[in-house]
C-alpha cells in the first residue's frame, strides 16, 4: 500500500528522503508529470509529459525504480547471486539466508517506483479521453504505452509481494490507506487487460528509444503467461498462451527490429542492440543514472563494492564457452598492478562482468548504462519452454529457438527425441546460464516450485539458509513504513 507520504510524491511532487547503503541523499524531484490532474491531461502535450514522468518514476537511482540494485538484492534467494558473508551487507545476506525484515531498505525503490508509476498511467488511462484535439494515432500510442509500464509494474510487484493493493484511482483518497491486498489470481486479468489495449495501440515502430513496441507488449504478454501458467495460479492453459504469443513476436522478429545479437557479447548491456525488447535508457544526469554497473560488482580487492556475485555450484556448473567467458570475472587487477585470480579475493568468488563498465573506467558507483529489462533471448525461450510443456513434447520451432541461444553462447545443439519434460528441463537450464545476474533465475525457481531445492546444497563458501524454505519465503514482506500505516497490510 502506498503511505501518506508516498502519495504526496506521487501526487504532487515533494522532497525525497533516501537512506541507502548506510549514507543518506535529500533529492528534490521535478513534479511534472507526476501533478497532473484531469485538466492538465486535455492535451496531447499533456499526456506526453505525464508519461514522460511515469518513465521517470522507473528510474530515480535508490529512490524508485530499476536503477539501482534493489532488483538483483531482492532476487538473491536464486541460485546465480550471493553477497559478501560479511561487511555491511547485511540488507542483500536477508534476501539470501531468507529472512528478510520489512524495513529492508533495498524493497522501497522497487515498491515506490511501481507504485508511482502505476499512478502516473493511471492518470493517462482515466483521462485520454478528455483531449479533443490531438493525432488519435499518437494518443492511442500513449495510452497503450502507459498501459503497458502499468501492466509491468503491476506484474514485477504482485511477483515479488504476492498480494499487493490495486489502486483504483489516480485520485489520492484517505480510504487508500486501508486498502486490502488483492490475490494474484485478481491481479493478473489487470495485466492483461492493459497488455491487451497495448498491444492493440503501441505501434510496431518504437516511438523514441527506451519506449515499447508492438513486440516489445506481446513479449511481455509471453512472460506473464508463462508465469501464470506456474505457482501460484498454475493455470497450465497459459502454456499454449505463451507460446502463441512468443511466436508471433519470432514470426514478426523484422517488423520490431527483434533478433539475437551476434557482436561482442558484452555490447548486449550497453543496450541499444538488436536484442533489446524493452530497456531503460539513463538520461545522462546523476538522478537517473544507473547504480548497479562497476563499484557494486567488483571486489574489495580492486577497490569495489562486492554488492553482489556469482554462487560458487552456478558459476561452475556454468557451460564453458565464450559466453562464460563474457559472463564473468576470473581475475583481478590490484593497486600495485598484480594480477590474482577469483580463488584469491577475499570473497574467494568470481564476478559478474557483464555488470561491470566495459569501456572507461569501471571503478564508479553510477554510470550511463541502461538497464535492460527483457531481450530477444527471453522470447525465444520463452517460446521454447511453453510450447513443449503446451503440447507434451518440443516440436521443430522450439529446438530451433533454444538452439539459436545455445550457438550463440558456444553450445551444441540440444539433443533431437527428448521428451517434453526433459526438454523444458534444459530451456530452464538455458534461462538460468543466459540470464545469468539479471534477475531472471529466481522468478523461474518460483513458478516452479524449485526455491527449495536450489537452495538445499550450497557450496562450502557459499551462504546457506538458516530457516527451512516455505512457500512463504516466496514472497516479500511489505514495507513496514505501509504495513505500519495500514493494518490491512
Amino acid at each position: 500500500m502506498i503511505t501518506r507520504k508516498y502519495l504526496k510524491h506521487i501526487l504532487y511532487g515533494c522532497l525525497c528522503m533516501i537512506l541507502a547503503a548506510g549514507c543518506s541523499k535529500e533529492l528534490t524531484e521535478e513534479p511534472r508529470g507526476l501533478v497532473a490532474g484531469a485538466d492538465a491531461l486535455s492535451s496531447q502535450a499533456g499526456l506526453e509529459s505525464a508519461l514522460s514522468g511515469a518513465y521517470g518514476s522507473l528510474m530515480v537511482p535508490w529512490v524508485s525504480g530499476f536503477t539501482s540494485v534493489s532488483q538483483i538484492a531482492m532476487t538473491m534467494g536464486g541460485d546465480d547471486l550471493t553477497t559478501h558473508p560479511g561487511s555491511n551487507k547485511e540488507e542483500f545476506r536477508e534476501f539470501d539466508l531468507f529472512k528478510v525484515s520489512s524495513l529492508n531498505s533495498r524493497m522501497p525503490p522497487i515498491w515506490l517506483g511501481c507504485y508511482k508509476t502505476i499512478q502516473a498511467t493511471t492518470n493517462i488511462i482515466n483521462n485520454y479521453k478528455n483531449v479533443k484535439d490531438g493525432n488519435q494515432d499518437t494518443i492511442h500510442a500513449i495510452v497503450g504505452e502507459a498501459s503497458y509500464l502499468r501492466a509491468l509494474s503491476y506484474y514485477w510487484l504482485t511477483r515479488l509481494w504476492g498480494e499487493v493493493p490495486v489502486i483504483p484511482s489516480e485520485i489520492y483518497s484517505p480510504d487508500y490507506l486501508n486498502l486490502k491486498k488483492s490475490k494474484p489470481a485478481d491481479i493478473y486479468p489487470l495485466i492483461e487487460a492493459d497488455l491487451t489495449r497495448a498491444e492493440e495501440w503501441v505501434p510496431n515502430g518504437r516511438r523514441s528509444s527506451g519506449r515499447p513496441n508492438k513486440g516489445s507488449v506481446k513479449a511481455l504478454l509471453a512472460d506473464v503467461y508463462l508465469t501464470e501458467a506456474g505457482w501460484p495460479l498454475k493455470n497450465q492453459s497459459k502454456y499454449a498462451l505463451a507460446a502463441s504469443k512468443a511466436k508471433e513476436v519470432i514470426d514478426n522478429k523484422a517488423a520490431y527490429s527483434f533478433d539475437l545479437y551476434t557482436g561482442d557479447y558484452l555490447k548486449i548491456f550497453a543496450g541499444g542492440t538488436v536484442e533489446d525488447v524493452f530497456t531503460l535508457f539513463t538520461r545522462g544526469n546523476w538522478i537517473t543514472y544507473n547504480s548497479f554497473y562497476g563499484l557494486s560488482t567488483m571486489p574489495e580487492d580492486e577497490g569495489g563494492w562486492s554488492d553482489f556475485f556469482p554462487e560458487l555450484n552456478f558459476f561452475n556448473n556454468f557451460p564453458a564457452g565464450p559466453r562464460k567467458d563474457a559472463t564473468f570475472s576470473t581475475s583481478f587487477t590490484l593497486s600495485d598492478g598484480s594480477v590474482i585470480p577469483w580463488q584469491k579475493t577475499s570473497t574467494k568468488h568470481p564476478y559478474y562482468k557483464k555488470f561491470t563498465i566495459q569501456s572507461g573506467k569501471k571503478d564508479v558507483y553510477m554510470s550511463a548504462n541502461p538497464v535492460v529489462m527483457m531481450r530477444y533471448a527471453h522470447v525465444l525461450l520463452i517460446y521454447a519452454e511453453a510450447q513443449s510443456r503446451s503440447a507434451g513434447a518440443p516440436n521443430s520451432d522450439a529446438y530451433s529457438a533454444v538452439n539459436a541461444v545455445r550457438r550463440r553462447a558456444g553450445l551444441a545443439d540440444l539433443p533431437t527425441g527428448l521428451s517434453g519434460a526433459d526438454f523444458a528441463a534444459a530451456v530452464v537450464n538455458e534461462r538460468a546460464w543466459e540470464f545469468a545476474g539479471e534477475w531472471n533465475r529466481w522468478f523461474d525457481l518460483v513458478r516452479l516450485e524449485q526455491v527449495e531445492a536450489a537452495n538445499a546444497n550450497k557450496a562450502e563458501g557459499d551462504l546457506k539458509p538458516t530457516v527451512t524454505i516455505t512457500k512463504a519465503n516466496y514472497w516479500m514482506p511489505i514495507p513496514g513504513a505501509d504495513a505500519v500505516i495500514n493494518p490491512n497490510l
